[in-house]
């Protein structure tokens, strides 16, 4: 379709709609990973609801693919696509907090370093990721794991409704009470059921938190490994608590010799009184020699944007993912020895917790389905070369391969790339079926397919 084709859909929405030959086309077609080199046919940058409907109808009944882009953050580059739409809701961040009920709604524009500085004025908070940059919408969509979750649930446990306009055009909010089975597909099914405009959360008391970064040698690996692990099992739940593997980042609080080097990090937030948090973190302090810390009293949107600069948009990206029922002695093997070889200073490679709270949803009451595993595992390589494509694309692969005997036959959707649609039912597991008859009530179609997709069950 040429630039003149979507003249009528220009005159049905507000938002700018952004073709090739605008001046911001290349701006615009962009996404946080710079390894994604994809030229939509137009971008509509939605300013109201009725964009939405407007552009879901029109790609629709154009036979166009569609793409939705929130945060933008998605590694695998679903905020666009060859040839098609995409709705950019980048201009709809705007966040609407209710103190004494200990609510907010969020646009799907908006970023949790967006959401934070909105609800903490408040003394608030919810489960969000772990860069400030991330989208509200697609990590809620996709699960949620965060800093909170221990103690609060993924995101979407905490997920209250979504608006959502559906391949049909119709908007429909989702709730326990509306919509219930789009709800249930919502909390961990992402985008494949509709273009979700807005979501309300509950919020939960966290201000100041006590929490930070300690940094410790590779060879230090089985020491903290092994109390990491101990720890997490049956650490109180307001410790919510990370093991990664790095390198040595240049940071002030740690020596420069160590920059660049291979490190282990344990990062992570205690959200109860902070004498107490202060006890809990001394135990990483005392496991082993501390190559450098930060440590202490932080705002938790200071904690949550702590990644932030070292991972502009732009760095070319690919990741896997894994779930685990353990962190054996194994797995820390597996860990120190591509930890040793990690290729980048901004590739990340961490082991997250999703005990606690998280497991007192029963697998089958969200469409995220890993709630008897203990670990979600990112293997998120990222890096600024494209030269550097090749070699650091294998070194995330082998070590996904690597990992995979010990895993729970699945990964956490937000951190798998393009090439894991193979893996799509594994990854739902026994709730797949349910999500692909949700599917073809929503979109019979497919037209929502620019994802990890689900295709309607027959």
């Amino acid at each position: 379709m040429d630039n003149n084709g979507f003249q009528a859909l220009q005159e049905n929405v507000r938002g700018l709609i952004i073709t090739p030959g605008h001046p911001n086309y290349d701006a615009s077609r962009s996404v946080y990973n710079g390894m994604i080199d994809k030229r939509p046919a137009a971008v509509l940058r939605v300013s109201q609801v009725a964009d939405v409907i407007a552009g879901v109808n029109f790609a629709r009944d154009n036979g166009m693919d569609l793409a939705l882009r929130g945060g933008g953050h998605s590694a695998p580059g679903f905020g666009t696509c060859d040839g098609g739409l995409v709705l950019d809701f980048a201009d709809r961040t705007g966040v609407r907090v209710d103190p004494a009920a200990q609510t907010a709604r969020a646009e799907a524009g908006t970023t949790w370093a967006d959401f934070n500085h909105a609800t903490n004025a408040f003394g608030l908070a919810t489960t969000g990721g772990i860069i400030g940059s991330t989208g509200v919408a697609g990590l809620t969509l996709g699960g949620g794991i965060g800093y909170l979750a221990r103690k609060h649930g993924l995101s979407c446990d905490n997920l209250i409704s979504a608006d959502v306009v559906t391949a049909d055009g119709k908007f429909l909010t989702a709730s326990a009470t509306e919509n219930d089975d789009l709800f249930w597909a919502l909390r961990g099914g992402t985008g494949n059921f509709g273009a979700v405009t807005s979501l309300e959360f509950t919020l939960h008391p966290v201000d100041v938190v006590y929490g930070g970064v300690v940094i410790y040698l590779l060879e230090q690996v089985e020491a903290v490994g092994q109390l990491y692990r101990d720890y997490i099992a049956t650490a109180p739940e307001d410790m919510g608590i990370f093991l990664g593997f790095h390198q040595g980042p240049p940071v002030p609080f740690l020596p420069q010799e160590h920059h660049g080097k291979p490190v282990v990090v344990v990062v992570g937030c205690w959200t109860g009184p902070h004498d107490e948090g202060e006890r809990q973190w001394q135990q990483f302090l005392d496991v082993a020699p501390v190559a450098g810390s930060f440590v202490g009293p932080i705002p938790y949107p200071m904690l949550n944007t702590l990644f932030d600069p070292m991972l502009p948009k732009g760095l070319q990206a690919y990741w896997k993912a894994e779930f685990l029922p353990e962190l054996s002695d194994d797995v820390i093997g597996v860990a120190r020895k591509f930890g040793a070889r990690v290729p980048s200073p901004q590739t990340a490679n961490h082991y997250y917790p999703i005990n606690g709270a998280a497991q007192r949803v029963g697998q089958e009451e969200t469409a995220f389905p890993y709630r008897d595993a203990n670990f979600s595992v990112a293997i998120a390589g990222m890096w600024e070369s494209p030269e550097d494509n090749a070699a650091n694309t294998r070194w995330v692969r082998d070590y996904h391969q690597a990992l995979r005997p010990y895993g729970a036959g699945g990964g956490y959707v937000n951190f798998l790339d393009a090439d894991d649609q193979s893996s799509i039912q594994d990854n739902y597991g026994g709730n797949y079926a349910r999500l692909a008859r949700i599917k073809a009530k929503y979109d019979p179609g497919n037209l929502f397919h620019v994802n990890q997709n689900i295709k309607p069950a027959a």
